[in-house]
């Protein structure tokens, strides 16, 4: 059993090995540039096979990779949530991808998202994005809202005469969702509304401040926020670490005092 960890924290040391982390990320690099490769067609013409032979030696050396983190980290790649998101990432690549799973041969482009999992600055962005969404919640109920009521308003005020826009709910909720964005909102929507019904502008002006520039800088405040937490915990674990490996140090400091002071008093024994 001794020899079987032993032989763990060696894979494990030498797979947290600066160039093998390089050389993985390298990899997924030149992946992800071949799979992009291949929807080129004329390329698929004169190097087809020859890019499906690198692909299929990448794909398994990341394999291997997998495997070797698998036996590295035990029980403990099961419960880390990135090392469940490359092996899913790897388990689609290796299903088949013919007649009814013809859907995940294009699926093949998820590996370069094993990226993030191998740059820290990136993984830092994700878990920032993740920590948030708790508060994401709420700013997407009140969004929802805001929705609503809107939508039952344009219906009702414009849904008779511009039914391709407001004529039911559903159509009223994708209008607004184009309008909340800016895109053509005035040339295509607004204006053509504002010939028949001149006071609209009011509605698009007071959907666009709610919608466009308070709720949706709602959703950049909690990210930023969230971002700015994790900054600022993250010198708190380091100063706890140094504080642990600091009351280590002093009380193995406290421990040779008492030691020292036990031979002082076994002398002076001797002495007398």
């Amino acid at each position: 059993m001794m020899a079987i960890s032993s032989l763990q924290q060696k894979v494990d040391d030498f797979m947290h090995q600066h160039w093998v982390q390089h050389t993985i990320v390298a990899l997924i690099i030149v992946n992800a540039i071949l799979l992009g490769m291949e929807t080129d067609a004329e390329i698929m013409d004169r190097f087809g096979q020859e890019l499906g032979l690198c692909d299929h030696g990448l794909l398994l050396i990341f394999i291997i990779e997998t495997l070797l983190m698998i036996f590295a980290k035990g029980k403990k790649y099961w419960t880390d949530p990135w090392c469940l998101f490359d092996f899913i990432v790897i388990a689609i690549a290796v299903m088949p991808s013919s007649g009814d799973l013809n859907l995940l041969r294009p699926m093949r482009i998820l590996r370069v998202l094993r990226l993030i999992n191998r740059v820290e600055s990136m993984k830092r962005v994700v878990s920032g994005l993740v920590s948030s969404l708790s508060s994401l919640g709420s700013v997407v109920g009140l969004l929802l809202i805001v929705f609503y009521v809107f939508a039952v308003i344009s219906t009702n005020l414009f849904g008779e005469v511009f039914p391709h826009l407001f004529g039911s709910l559903g159509h009223s909720f994708f209008t607004l969702f184009q309008v909340m964005t800016l895109e053509s909102w005035s040339d295509g929507i607004a204006r053509p509304i504002m010939e028949k019904f001149p006071y609209a502008w009011v509605f698009f002006v007071t959907f666009i401040l709610m919608a466009t520039f308070v709720v949706v800088n709602l959703f950049i405040a909690v990210i930023v926020d969230s971002f700015a937490s994790l900054k600022n915990d993250a010198p708190k674990e380091t100063l706890g670490d140094e504080i642990v490996v600091k009351r280590e140090e002093f009380m193995a400091f406290q421990q040779e005092l008492i030691e020292m002071k036990e031979i002082i008093k076994q002398l002076k024994i001797q002495q007398h």
